[in-house]
């Protein structure tokens, strides 16, 4: 069953239309398009299907998705496929939960350069971990993870952090050996913190002197060289933030903690509380006083103008792969490594046949049951009619079941 509360479509359904008139020209192509899809989702314009129950003969009718990433609604399905892949890569290990996160100074370059910035803060601090993990006097060993990018905090500002999780040791050089970390050790933050500064603000010092940066508004001084510098420098004398997280317990803990962060947007529709009068309320919790939850009210157009800071580049990776789970030697890597820990074979962790569309797709990843009847609870939703897609009109009040 849906959810019967305000959605983070419904503000923009409502106001949305209003926003983009009065910010048009300020908004990208990226941005444009995410409100669009947005304000589209589950409704008549994107078409659907009606649903009968082959028990009660219920009936319902069922929009299609934009399927957008920008729309949390729409992640179940990508969040649940990514889980199911991940389970097959588990390692009989530790593992490891490590956050890199830039200072005030440099978020604000990345505000306006999102793309090249955020592709350094990858680059970056994988090269962080990976140099520091095959140093012999800290492990020795060639590690793998995988990286997320987030963007924003709870009160939806512009926040960019990436999640990194990594098993507890790695390959030895040579291969013939598993290098493990020490229980409840893995690297020291100090040390990732300098390097990570250090390789940070050398890249970025590159992007510049290739044109790659764009100043404008409050950063526009920074255009000319020698102010650019004196910035630099100043971020070069503070301490960057890196810190681990205790390891997770079990190799499930694991898959389960990291899917609730992979495919995460800025805001999930079970924290907007209500739309009313031109304002949004949400829940959001206050790291800097102990956790507190609490409550923000933001006008309407500020709430939409947040959500969109978080909206990245077309086509940009916000979930990258490194070291034995690079894309490119991952299955003959992780086949190895389950050897050297004593694991069954790597062929008892083939890729399991996808069903052959989403709703099984969703059961299969032990998402709810799609098919279901939610009246009788017996029969099974069978589809008797396919909607093409049609009008829209944000004044409508859709289905969002």
């Amino acid at each position: 069953m849906g959810r019967s509360g305000p959605e983070v479509a419904d503000i923009f359904r409502r106001y949305g239309a209003a926003w983009r008139e009065q910010h048009w020209r300020s908004l990208s192509t990226e941005r444009r398009a995410a409100m669009t899809a947005i304000e589209r989702c589950r409704t008549a314009a994107l078409g659907g299907h009606v649903e009968e129950c082959d028990h009660c003969g219920e009936r319902r009718i069922s929009y299609n998705s934009c399927r957008s990433r920008n729309y949390p609604k729409c992640q179940s399905l990508a969040r649940a496929e990514w889980i199911e892949a991940r389970q097959a890569e588990l390692l009989d290990t530790q593992y490891f939960h490590v956050v890199f996160t830039i200072p005030d100074q440099i978020a604000a370059i990345a505000f306006q350069n999102s793309g090249t910035v955020y592709d350094i803060m990858f680059r970056t601090a994988a090269e962080t971990l990976r140099t520091i993990a095959a140093d012999p006097k800290h492990l020795g060993a060639e590690i793998g993870f995988f990286s997320v990018l987030h963007t924003w905090g709870q009160n939806l500002l512009h926040h960019p952090h990436l999640h990194c999780d990594v098993p507890g040791g790695g390959l030895s050089p040579d291969g013939s050996r598993w290098i493990a970390c020490r229980p409840g050790f893995f690297l020291p933050v100090a040390v990732l913190s300098r390097l990570f500064r250090r390789l940070f603000l050398s890249t970025l010092q590159k992007s510049f002197d290739t044109g790659e940066l764009q100043f404008f508004s409050s950063l526009e001084p920074l255009r000319d060289p020698a102010a650019f510098q004196r910035y630099l420098n100043d971020v070069r004398r503070i301490n960057w933030v890196i810190y681990a997280k205790p390891p997770f317990g079990s190799a499930e803990q694991v898959v389960h903690y990291v899917g609730r962060y992979t495919h995460r947007v800025a805001i999930s529709n079970s924290r907007v509380i209500d739309i009313e009068d031109g304002k949004v309320r949400f829940r959001w919790k206050d790291y800097r006083h102990g956790s507190q939850q609490k409550v923000m009210t933001l006008d309407a157009g500020e709430f939409i103008r947040r959500f969109l800071i978080h909206v990245l580049p077309e086509g940009f990776k916000r979930i990258r792969y490194y070291g034995f789970l690079g894309n490119r030697y991952r299955k003959q890597k992780l086949a190895r490594c389950r050897e050297l820990l004593g694991m069954i074979s790597a062929d008892a962790h083939s890729e399991p046949e996808e069903p052959s569309d989403c709703p099984e797709k969703a059961e299969h990843c032990n998402a709810a049951s799609l098919r279901q009847c939610p009246s009788c609870h017996q029969g099974h939703m069978v589809c008797v009619e396919v909607l093409q897609p049609g009008s829209f009109s944000a004044a409508r009040s859709p289905d969002t079941s």
